[in-house]
């Protein structure tokens, strides 16, 4: 006894030296979310694991096996727990039969190629009354030495589990399970009689199973066998034995069994992950998220991995309640862990909802967790023995989200070995076969390869595409970096339009010029009181109002110029300046506006894109005139001959100063207003067509004159497979693309499919299937006209495209009845979702540079290279009020797929416009941020100014490519005049009275002199008496006054 408590105290300093800064796991919580500078790594992080690196998958002997009560298996308390009332049916009689086919297993793990395989011993099966005093089950012990022998033939790692929740239901009986301490002791000597079996051909032994399930779910809540629930002292008594009988079974191995075996033990913790409320890291949240990771990682793992005993959160919430510790046990306990063994699962993320108090949240954070365990306890090997997620069983073989949700778990594992340096050596993903989940039963699916349990016996395994998915990574080691994050560079042409793209713009009608509006004469200070009053009796000529006076116009373009781009895109209020639809009325005021704005932006240089109609699904009445939308707005034809005229009028009085006219604004977002599908294809053939007339009208009519090129710009967001292994989702992502580009773009255009003037071939083909599943007697997709066909064909000038995001597109579900979950799926058939490992902006727009670069290879290949590409508007919210990081990294990182689809590619690009100039009340997509009437330049304007002057990107410091190159410093001394005009203006006027009174000083001494020569100094007009004050005032208005005598 001595010589144990002399290891223990040896083992207890080196333990303190090993890890002397235990017990900061709080400062994870104030980790920034966000790094300065922005990092895409810390979304996702391409990478590869370190060679060797444990690459496995596992499975539970009750969940997988079947064959319950064959060759000899004795019953578990789960076996008598599924068929009694408490649970809702389902048995693990015959689950995945791994029992029978555990050669298939083996083979299903060859082709995922892994490194290792989790499994778990039956107890029952081996002793069948839990006794390891008597002779075991032959047949039971000589299955798993087979599955061994094979794993080691195959090269796979086994990984033993001694208790995977399987309590043989004979211990149950008679001690009550493990309430009685008396279980320590039994399942030592199972233990023992497994590690003499089979340990000299097992490295990595598991001996506990997630004990906070086992001790909460089954004696607390009775969800899990054995079903105990209402004693509220029962789940700590468990707790406290399953952590005594894992320490036991620690040191057995440590004196019998470690020096000739050389494996490694320790046992499986479950734990969620908790972020504060709205994520505010106050001391008194982060101290509330600690609590609820010591309630259930921190219960177990703080005697074993810590210093011995409970959290003190624990033993002061739980006082009573909570066994404790003699300071021989805590030495005894403390250190019984050769590496940290972490589950990630569904069943502790569930359960930690529970935990959450005071708004906090619950949250898939595994990157965060593992970081936390070694501020916690130090750093240990760690390995992640489970992860995974529930996938309903319906979705079978299917499993998208399953792969979006292991790529994301896998990345934060990567990320949480570089960033935060925790020592994984192995990850599982959970599990090898689809099997009985506990009390989900079989309605909930988790396996890497399915099993249909409708088939009678048969429970041939079939890979899922997650299987797929998690095999390409293995083979990877990772995430290898890919031609993705290859930089380029180089450089734009001289002649590309750099722009910013802007909303409808807002009119000011009033120009404030008082100055020149004020047709009175005032004298300052004539009684002494500072005041200003009225020459009576004197009337100024005054003139109207210029363009120079609209000072919201002075103010958006000194905004513009000092962005540094050339090419200035916003959109006219079709409602506002005809306001009856029709030319009976026109707002002249609103025009003059326009026409102003578009002449002074041509006196600077610069160039004007314009929209005549851009729809919002906010705005009223879709944006349109009152009457036209009460008449049916676009699914009335007569609106097309109404956009025509409203066309004429603009390209009429605005047309000498715009160089490129966009007609209607993302038509493709517009037609979603519409409820039904038949509407919507109504309301885009009529947009279609309206467009068409606008254009052959500037082509007839305008373009000798304007030389302006006219097209209508559409929401071009690129669309993914959902999943790579699926060929409907291939399809599901060309059909997607083909409503949203091609339905606007074919009529207008030569496709690959046809001679243009018709929408593509899978459109018409797609909406009359669906037309005939839904029982319709035809297609509601209208037909163009021969004549609207050669209308339609070729108006276009350039190819206009609207680009933000990128969307992850499958096949959606055939046959779902709309309901309140179940909204009408949309017309094109798909389903649309994002990937987790994506920045996401405030808003929830996914980040994908190279989303860009596919959708205009996409349209280039499609339509050929003969019209250029402009892409009208790009952008991302960020609520940063100056320092907008994600929107750095948007313009860096888009822009370089931007530029690669140009040098590499081949597309035919001739600009990029950034959305947009200002924010209007709260930070998102603008240039500036707008507080109390001030605009402020966010850090992002440099960044867009630096690519700007640049011409592209260089790998030098070159400032620019193109001549003029030094508009940036150009651009840069404009910026400081705007910014600092108070001062200069004050400056101005100090030389401009300096100036004036050295003049008055030089005519003062003339006249005195000329008066000593006898001249007159002011001569009084004939027949008058006039005042001195009169004189002075008459001089000074002698061109521009008329007297007027009383």
């Amino acid at each position: 006894m001595s010589r144990d408590l002399l290891y223990l105290l040896l083992a207890a300093m080196v333990w303190d030296g090993a890890f002397c800064s235990l017990g900061d796991g709080r400062r994870q919580w104030h980790q920034p979310s966000t790094p300065k500078p922005f990092n895409q790594s810390q979304y996702f992080l391409h990478g590869t694991f370190p060679p060797g690196f444990l690459w496995g998958t596992g499975t539970s002997a009750f969940q997988t096996e079947g064959s319950w009560d064959l060759d000899g298996k004795g019953p578990s308390i789960w076996d008598q727990f599924t068929r009694s009332t408490a649970h809702r049916g389902d048995t693990g009689d015959i689950s995945s039969d791994s029992y029978a086919r555990w050669e298939e297993d083996v083979e299903a793990l060859g082709y995922l190629g892994v490194r290792s395989y989790t499994f778990s011993l039956s107890w029952p099966r081996i002793f069948p009354g839990g006794f390891a005093t008597g002779p075991p089950n032959v047949a039971a012990v000589e299955h798993y030495g087979r599955l061994i022998d094979r794993l080691q033939e195959r090269s796979i790692e086994p990984v033993v589990t001694l208790y995977h929740w399987d309590l043989p239901q004979e211990l149950q009986d008679h001690y009550g399970g493990w309430r009685n301490d008396t279980l320590v002791g039994l399942f030592d000597a199972y233990a023992a009689f497994c590690f003499r079996t089979y340990g000299g051909r097992v490295r990595y032994w598991i001996t506990i199973y997630n004990p906070h399930l086992v001790s909460v779910q089954g004696y607390g809540t009775g969800v899990h066998a054995p079903g105990e629930a209402g004693d509220p002292i029962a789940p700590f008594t468990v707790a406290h034995n399953l952590i005594r009988a894992h320490a036991k079974v620690w040191h057995t191995y440590n004196n019998n069994f470690r020096p000739t075996q050389k494996g490694q033990v320790s046992l499986v913790l479950g734990s969620h992950w908790m972020v504060p409320k709205k994520r505010q890291t106050t001391p008194a949240n982060v101290e509330l998220c600690q609590q609820s990771l010591e309630a259930v990682l921190g219960w177990f793992a703080n005697p074993i991995f810590g210093d011995g005993d409970y959290p003190a959160s624990m033993k002061s919430t739980y006082r009573g309640l909570l066994p404790e510790f003699t300071p021989e046990e805590k030495l005894w306990v403390r250190g019984t862990g050769d590496f940290f063994a972490l589950s990630f699962g569904p069943n502790n993320l569930l359960l930690g909802q529970s935990l959450a108090r005071y708004e906090q949240e619950v949250f898939p954070d595994l990157r965060r967790l593992l970081g936390w365990v070694r501020l916690e306890y130090g750093d240990l090997p760690v390995l992640v023995a489970e992860v995974g997620w529930f996938s309903d069983a319906a979705v079978e073989r299917e499993d998208t989200v399953a792969i979006y949700l292991m790529k994301n778990f896998i990345n934060q594992v990567l990320q949480a070995m570089v960033f935060e340096g925790v020592q994984v050596f192995g990850y599982t993903a959970w599990s090898l076969v689809d099997g009985f989940e506990w009390d989900k039963g079989y309605s909930m699916r988790r396996g890497l390869f399915y099993v249909d349990f409708n088939q009678g016996s048969n429970r041939t395994r079939y890979p899922k595409t997650s299987a797929q998915f998690y095999r390409q990574v293995i083979k990877d080691n990772g995430f290898p970096s890919d031609e993705n994050n290859r930089k380029v560079n180089g450089h734009f042409p001289c002649d590309f339009h750099w722009g910013v793209a802007d909303s409808t713009l807002q009119v000011n009608f009033h120009p404030i010029s008082p100055q020149f509006m004020d047709p009175h004469l005032y004298i300052w200070n004539l009684t002494g009181d500072g005041a200003l009053r009225p020459v009576q009796g004197v009337k100024l000529h005054t003139r109207g109002a210029q363009c120079t006076d609209y000072l919201a116009i002075r103010g958006q373009l000194a905004l513009f110029e000092s962005v540094g781009a050339s090419q200035y895109h916003f959109a006219l209020n079709w409602s506002l300046i005809l306001p009856h639809g029709d030319l009976s009325s026109v707002d002249t005021e609103a025009l003059r506006y326009y026409r102003c704005l578009l002449t002074e932006l041509r006196k600077k240089g610069l160039q004007a894109m314009v929209t005549l109609y851009n729809p919002t699904q906010s705005g009223p009445l879709l944006d349109l005139p009152g009457p036209l939308h009460g008449s049916g707005g676009w699914l009335n034809r007569s609106t097309t001959e109404a956009f025509q005229s409203y066309a004429s009028l603009c390209y009429r009085e605005l047309g000498p100063w715009v160089n490129y006219w966009i007609t209607i604004n993302e038509p493709n977002r517009l037609v979603d207003t519409y409820k039904s599908g038949a509407e919507q294809h109504v309301a885009a053939h009529h947009l279609l067509l309206a467009h068409a007339k606008a254009w052959r009208l500037y082509e007839s009519t305008y373009l000798s004159q304007q030389g302006g090129l006219v097209s209508l710009s559409l929401h071009a967001d690129w669309a993914e497979p959902a999943n790579p292994f699926l060929e409907s989702h291939a399809f599901a992502a060309q059909r997607f693309l083909l409503f949203e580009l091609g339905r606007f773009l074919d009529p207008l255009l030569k496709g690959t499919e046809g001679e243009g003037g018709g929408y593509p071939l899978e459109v018409t083909r797609y909406v009359k299937e669906r037309a005939r599943v839904m029982g319709l007697s035809d297609s509601p997709l209208p037909l163009f006209s021969d004549q609207e066909r050669q209308e339609l064909q070729g108006s276009l000038g350039f190819i206009a495209l609207n680009h933000f995001t990128t969307r992850l597109v499958s096949q959606s579900p055939q046959n779902v009845t709309p309901n309140a979950q179940q909204p009408r799926p949309q017309e094109h058939g798909c389903l649309l979702m994002s990937d987790p490992t994506w920045a996401l902006s405030g808003l929830r727009q996914a980040v994908v540079p190279w989303g860009i670069r596919k959708v205009l290879r996409w349209v280039t290949t499609r339509y050929g290279r003969s019209l250029p590409i402009i892409v009208t508007a790009s952008g991302v919210d960020d609520q940063a009020p100056v320092e907008d990081l994600l929107r750095q990294h948007y313009f860096r990182s888009y822009l370089q797929e931007t530029l690669k689809a140009l040098l590499l590619d081949g597309v035919n690009l001739k600009g990029f416009y950034v959305w947009k100039l200002q924010d209007r009340h709260i930070p998102r997509f603008g240039l500036f941020t707008s507080s109390q009437y001030k605009s402020q330049p966010k850090a992002s304007i440099a960044v867009y100014r630096e690519i700007i002057g640049r011409s592209g990107f260089s790998g030098n410091n070159a400032t620019s490519y193109c001549r003029g190159g030094d508009l940036g410093t150009e651009c840069f001394i404009c910026a400081r005049i705007s910014e600092n005009k108070p001062m200069l203006f004050f400056a101005a006027c100090l030389v401009m009275t300096f100036t004036m009174l050295v003049a008055v000083t030089l005519v003062r001494r003339r006249s005195q002199k000329r008066g000593r020569l006898g001249v007159p100094v002011c001569p009084v007009p004939l027949a008058r008496n006039s005042q001195p004050w009169e004189r002075v005032a008459l001089r000074r208005v002698t061109n521009r006054a008329s007297v007027v005598h009383r």
